[in-house]
């Protein structure tokens, strides 16, 4: 199943915006007829490719609706009329908006792709198998018309397909080939000569002299969609190419923006499908791992923070995606739930995807970015133990930057007790837990008098009564704060000597560092 959102965001911002949101199933899609009275079927995404007027926007948009549609496309100005917005949301249909540079035609063979895909979702990051193949057809037919080698390659410099004849080459292309990526070495060859800034800025060919190390000349071709940079073709030619045969090979890179945009469509869609289900499991308890897609357990679940974080969530996830990726971790098990981002590692093991594995990385990326933080739940032995173990998280994420818990992770093993207390704390109203006792006078005192008998008590209760360690955290003298023990005692009758009273109090200050209805943080006495 996919929604209109899902579609959406599959397809991408270059192509499509939503403008009235209503995230309905999206089964098929259709265009939609001027000339009849229905407009496609109960799940359809209906595009309205004849659609030229407010009037017959409104038209369309009443029979989608009767029809039970899951939303119409209009090319702008139309999506965005006043009263064309007004009507669709009027009759609960999801609106979207093909960007004017966009093909009707293009889009109604991606839109297929999405929806087949996700009928049929294979695993993440993977392609149908025919895509593929013709892109190495175009391979060949690329080198063909510029009569050199070739490689098409993502913007990522992976290398998706490569020609086959290899009569010319050099150890750039040889590694390049053998490793599916290009080397760093290759990579940093010619970023030095400013390969790298113009396929991100123009859509021009690049011609590369041949360079001093032995590396041959590089003709290099922009793929672009919508303005959107999608990968590149690569051929080692013997020099300049001509003008005529240049043309044609821009025309191979139309043909091949198209194939780069159904693959990105397929991955996207198998990741989001892995999401949901990711997602629906740290909900709620799941019968099997392998239903998942998940490796062999057990499991822990660790929440992903961004300190002072105001992106949105989706480029929390990108970030999060890109750096595991990045270090290792092919196809990350990561997905939002509520307001925070959560991966699920195996707890055995040292390899990418491992408990080990990400507390290194946690530690190895918060010294050069201190923003970014984690906190992993306890082990979860089975799938149905994973919301617990995501729970456990997400109350340990909150507690980063208190005066107790400093350090980029933070690990449920090290801090159960202080998430115990947070769960008897947060259970009660705060008014509840503050009824009776010396500390509601206490605090009465110290606001009207300035002076510090409630800190003064948590102190000598934090350090177990040992006046040394209390007048430390104080910054006083011993001699200090025994005074103010007396003193205290005189305002009101305190039995710090007293287990229960001592517990009692425990729980009545940290409701009072833990006001009714904030979030996250910890005591700050």
């Amino acid at each position: 199943m996919i929604t209109v959102t899902g579609v959406v965001a599959a397809v991408g911002t270059a192509l499509l915006k939503i403008v009235v949101s209503v995230d309905a199933e999206v089964r098929d899609v259709t265009l939609g007829e001027l000339d009849e009275g229905t407009s496609g079927q109960a799940g359809d995404l209906v595009l309205g490719a004849g659609v030229t007027t407010a009037e017959q926007a409104r038209a369309v948009i009443d029979r989608c609706a009767d029809t039970a549609a899951a939303g119409l496309v209009l090319k702008p100005p139309l999506a965005s009329l006043p009263e064309v917005t007004a009507a669709a949301a009027a009759r609960n249909l999801a609106l979207v908006e093909l960007q004017s540079h966009g093909s009707w035609a293009q889009l109604v063979w991606l839109l297929r792709g999405v929806i087949d895909r996700a009928a049929a979702p294979g695993p993440p990051e993977t392609g149908e198998a025919g895509v593929y193949d013709e892109l190495f057809a175009l391979a060949d037919a690329t080198a063909a018309i510029v009569d050199a080698p070739v490689t098409i390659e993502d913007a990522q410099s992976r290398v998706l397909a490569y020609s086959s004849r290899q009569d010319r080459t050099d150890p750039a292309r040889v590694s390049t080939i053998v490793g599916r990526r290009v080397p760093g070495d290759v990579v940093a060859h010619f970023r030095a000569r400013g390969v790298f800034r113009k396929l991100t800025t123009g859509s021009e060919p690049i011609f590369v002299p041949r360079g001093p190390d032995g590396t041959l000349p590089r003709l290099v071709i922009p793929i672009r969609a919508g303005g959107e940079l999608l990968g590149s073709i690569w051929a080692v030619v013997e020099g300049p190419v001509p003008v005529e045969r240049l043309r044609d090979v821009q025309g191979t890179a139309s043909v091949l923006a198209l194939h780069l945009l159904r693959l990105r469509v397929q991955a996207d869609v198998a990741r989001r499908v892995s999401s949901d289900r990711l997602r629906a499991a740290l909900r709620a308890p799941a019968r099997t791992g392998q239903e998942l897609g998940l490796p062999r357990g057990p499991w822990q679940v660790v929440a992903l923070g961004v300190h002072g974080g105001t992106g949105e969530m989706m480029d929390n996830l990108a970030l999060w995606e890109s750096i595991t990726r990045r270090h290792g971790w092919r196809q990350p098990l990561i997905a939002d739930v509520g307001d925070v981002l959560f991966a699920v590692v195996t707890h055995d093991g040292d390899q990418p995807g491992s408990r080990l594995w990400m507390d290194r990385l946690i530690h190895d990326i918060a010294r050069h970015d201190p923003r970014l933080c984690a906190a992993s739940g306890s082990v979860a032995r089975e799938p149905a133990d994973l919301p617990r173990s995501r729970a456990e998280a997400a109350e340990l994420l909150a507690l980063h930057g208190s005066a107790r818990w400093r350090g980029p992770l933070l690990r449920f093993e090290e801090a159960w007790a202080e998430v115990v207390v947070r769960r008897v704390v947060n259970a009660v109203p705060r008014n509840d837990l503050l009824i009776g006792g010396p500390l509601p006078d206490l605090v009465a005192h110290d606001r009207e008098h300035g002076t510090d008998y409630v800190a003064t008590v948590a102190a000598w209760i934090e350090q177990q009564g040992d006046p040394k360690r209390a007048a430390r955290q104080l910054h006083v003298h011993p001699n200090t704060l025994r005074y103010r023990m007396r003193r205290l005692a005189e305002i009101v009758p305190v039995d710090v000597e007293s287990p229960r009273t001592r517990l009692a109090l425990q729980i009545q200050l940290e409701a009072l560092a833990w006001p009714t209805g904030r979030a996250g943080g910890a005591p700050s006495r």
